[in-house]
């Protein structure tokens, strides 16, 4: 395995011109208006793991289309008043796992929601979440190119709702102080985490590690790999349908979406990623409008800085709380 993607000089530099459709903003608030119209009605509902230290909840909220999401909340069992708070975002395939599973920042003092992940979950990790409202259409096996041919149909315009429902969900919770709340996630959850960047202007921080859907005129071009390449497979056969896929696409692209955030940024990447080219990654860096740092790996394939990468963000954190 090589470096096979721009030099890394370029790479750094590297900002795709604007792309985006005229009622980009519109969409999304339209989109995000309707889901507000359901109660988010968020319930936590204590459970007993064995862990001494970590106390945990399962979570249920209304995510988009007021479907019920679901999601573990942990935190200290000893805990001083109201708490930062973490929200996790699963990697494509994944779901919230087990009740105890991921207790990093629960241990490092933060209040942790990891979201289940609608329709996924069977893969590499449990999910529980089903959807509800599948996308009409043929697609391509997997999540990329369920309901593709619409954007008001797609998959990740679910998706990226239920999230910024996960943030309103933790700061419902009487022990996390909701003026500190980080998103954060791994390829398809730090694509997730860039997306609710732009779409929820009062984060704390964001933490995106080699982030999924960034700068899709590149990635399916210059990626074969799955999932990239699922989006490839269906217009190889769905020859018409290329100008209304990346009209679909060019609503969740974390490109458009890193230019609308704010949020303090700290995002990772690997030199020799296969799945997640640096390339679009750095697209969605280089555009992102808020204070930001990126750590390179510059050998590492789409596991990317991995515990490196845990010990980064938690110094992050540290920093940005002052604790």
């Amino acid at each position: 395995m090589a470096q096979y993607d721009m030099p890394l000089a370029q790479l750094r530099a590297y900002a795709p011109a604007a792309d985006e459709p005229n009622d980009f903003d519109a969409f999304w608030a339209r989109t995000l208006a309707e889901t507000r119209a359901h109660p988010l009605n968020a319930r936590f509902e204590a459970v007993e793991t064995g862990l001494t230290e970590i106390a945990t909840w399962d979570v249920t909220f209304a995510g988009f289309g007021g479907a019920p999401i679901h999601a573990w909340l942990r935190m200290p069992r000893h805990r001083q008043g109201p708490l930062p708070a973490v929200v996790e975002y699963q990697g494509y395939g994944g779901g919230r796992g087990l009740a105890h599973e991921k207790l990093l920042f629960a241990a490092a003092g933060y209040a942790h929601l990891v979201m289940d992940t609608r329709g996924q979950g069977s893969e590499w990790s449990v999910g529980v979440t089903p959807d509800p409202d599948a996308g009409s259409g043929p697609a391509h096996p997997g999540m990329m190119t369920d309901g593709i041919a619409n954007p008001s149909t797609y998959y990740y315009r679910r998706l990226f709702t239920d999230a910024v429902r996960a943030v309103e969900a933790v700061r419902a919770h009487p022990d996390v102080d909701p003026h500190r709340v980080v998103v954060t996630g791994g390829s398809q959850g730090g694509g997730m985490s860039i997306a609710v960047a732009g779409l929820v202007p009062d984060l704390a921080g964001v933490a995106p590690d080699v982030p999924f859907l960034c700068d899709f005129p590149r990635a399916l071009t210059i990626c074969d790999k799955a999932p990239y390449a699922d989006v490839g497979d269906y217009l190889r056969v769905h020859r018409d349908k290329l100008d209304a896929v990346m009209r679909t696409l060019s609503y969740v692209d974390g490109v458009s979406l890193a230019r609308r955030a704010s949020a303090p940024a700290l995002f990772s990447v690997a030199l020799m990623d296969l799945i997640c080219p640096p390339s679009t990654v750095y697209a969605a860096y280089n555009s992102y409008a808020g204070p930001k740092r990126i750590v390179e790996y510059p050998f590492n394939d789409h596991e990317g800085g991995q515990a490196f990468q845990e010990l980064e963000k938690l110094r992050w954190l540290a920093g940005l709380f002052g604790r």
